[in-house]
């Protein structure tokens, strides 16, 4: 198997000896190494930033069009490595292959939305109150973007960064999860492919930087990077977040988020259930996304907690390459290390615990599989506001929405929630100002697989940052208002008089 990821590196042009280096790089399929690399010194981290910036300084002389061409090439070095680079988020992850191919198709679709934003960076031609003047709104390149991904999602959230910053006339520097290093040397090799022969692209216009936290932190507290984006923890973002403030840099924050499902009497409950379930085991509970609280009406609480647990004796969880599994492993022993200690949380709540044990396959004896769990909690409590990054579904019974609602709200994260319901007003209600306060608020479909469409993120401690799709784009530019006069006076504005005679 790691020999499978090695050729997948070598048939990208990249001929590196990943037998020697400080960091290791583990499946969590087997749990086995299959990779050394080696990290990036202060010193060459240094040298990144100045080359990026450098970089930056011609790729914002080219037409926003024509770097939209880069992108297109992009697009399609990624559609045709589509079937290489998904096994291989797979074998570096551990999210199902069908998963992995959906992330690269991720990137694929952010690409395409990319082109044609390149053509779209409009700013805005706004009425002057003074005779013969207009104001206008330009948006320009702001400068070097540092990237920092987080291992669950470890080449999409660097396609919706990239593809955006390329086309706004950024340069970019990629830290990659130290648990996921290799799909970003593969991402890297692609675009190489595509700026290979694109004679406007200058060098060093994306790099990739190896490396622990610390490594990460050089990047955040250089006054040259313009842009940090930074995907993962919500504890990771209360130490970026703080730093690139005091050098009045600009973040954009997508943390963590402890999303919630409400179900009401009304709904499809065999949607539901589909939502449900994908939400809250779907790369095994480890999506920013992953549906971890569920509140069910009191009508329907018992016939869909039987259903959900019917569910789970049924999903097949092992070998994430093969076509069967549903479930993967989780990345690491501390992973479900997290998980026992939720668990055994919640049981001292009082709480009814169904699954959550690792699974031993014979010949992963150093992987983490696990059962997905579900947890009915007490009447007493009323919620759950710490997230733990594993297939953990804390269920509430309610008999009020508004209730839920509250609820729903009551956590400190606030990125994804769903509602189930065909009830017009419960869907308005859930989606209105006096609903959801998360930045993604779904109707009859859950919490996890956003679309590029969309910008993606969320409110409180998730960071309040936006990538992908609608206007995320300008976060990665600068805002300039002009006005022009055209005519022979100059009148100032709110009609001040200031008068300097003859």
């Amino acid at each position: 198997m790691s020999q499978n990821a090695i050729e997948i590196l070598e048939s990208l042009g990249i001929s590196k000896n990943f037998k020697i280096g400080d960091m290791a790089v583990r499946s969590p399929i087997d749990g086995l190494e299959m990779a050394r690399v080696r990290s990036h010194s202060n010193d060459e981290i240094d040298a990144m930033i100045a080359n990026a910036q450098k970089a930056f300084l011609e790729w914002r002389k080219v037409p926003a069009p024509k770097r939209g061409q880069l992108i297109r090439i992009l697009g399609e070095k990624l559609r045709t490595h589509k079937a290489a680079l998904g096994r291989l988020v797979t074998m570096e992850c551990g999210k199902i292959y069908q998963e992995g191919l959906g992330e690269v198709q991720e990137m694929i679709d952010i690409c395409d939305f990319a082109v044609g934003l390149s053509r779209q960076l409009y700013g805005l031609t706004i009425a002057s109150e003074r005779p013969g003047h207009k104001m206008v709104e330009n948006w320009h390149p702001i400068g070097s973007v540092g990237i920092i991904s987080a291992f669950n999602f470890p080449v999409a959230v660097w396609a919706w960064n990239t593809a955006l910053a390329l086309v706004c006339g950024d340069s970019v520097i990629w830290k990659p999860s130290e648990k996921t290093p290799l799909t970003a040397l593969a991402c890297q090799a692609i675009l190489q492919e595509a700026l290979d022969g694109f004679s406007e692209a200058p060098e060093n216009l994306s790099q990739i930087l190896l490396g622990n936290a610390v490594a990460g932190q050089k990047m955040v507290e250089d006054k040259r990077m313009a842009v940090i984006s930074a995907t993962g923890s919500c504890a990771m973002g209360r130490k970026v977040a703080p730093i690139v403030a005091a050098r009045f840099g600009r973040s954009i924050l997508e943390l963590g988020g402890n999303n919630a499902i409400i179900v009401c009497p009304s709904a499809d409950l065999k949607m539901a259930l589909h939502g449900i379930v994908f939400g809250a085991v779907g790369t095994a509970g480890q999506r920013c996304t992953s549906t971890r609280r569920l509140f069910l009406h009191e009508d329907i609480y018992d016939t869909v907690v039987a259903s959900i647990k019917d569910a789970y004796g049924k999903v097949s969880i092992g070998d994430p390459l093969n076509d069967d599994t549903l479930v993967g492993p989780l990345i690491d022993a501390m992973a479900f290390s997290n998980m026992e200690k939720a668990l055994a949380l919640a049981l001292e709540q009082g709480a009814s615990v169904t699954g959550g044990k690792r699974i031993e396959l014979d010949k992963y004896t150093d992987a983490y599989y696990v059962k997905p769990a579900v947890v009915e909690m007490p009447s007493n409590i009323k919620n759950v506001k710490e997230e733990t990054f594993a297939p953990i579904l804390y269920i509430f019974k309610y008999n009020n929405l508004e209730t839920a609602i509250l609820a729903n709200n009551d956590v400190p994260q606030g990125l994804s929630s769903a509602i189930f319901t065909n009830n017009v007003r419960e869907a308005e209600l859930f989606t209105s100002a006096l609903g959801s306060d998360c930045g993604i608020a779904n109707v009859n479909i859950g919490t996890s697989g956003a679309e590029i469409g969309g910008a993606f993120g969320g409110e409180k401690e998730t960071g309040g940052g936006r990538e992908s799709g609608s206007d995320a784009w300008k976060g990665y530019m600068r805002r300039s208002t002009s006005t022009l006069n055209y005519s022979s006076e100059l009148p100032l504005a709110q009609g001040i008089k200031f008068d300097l005679g003859d």
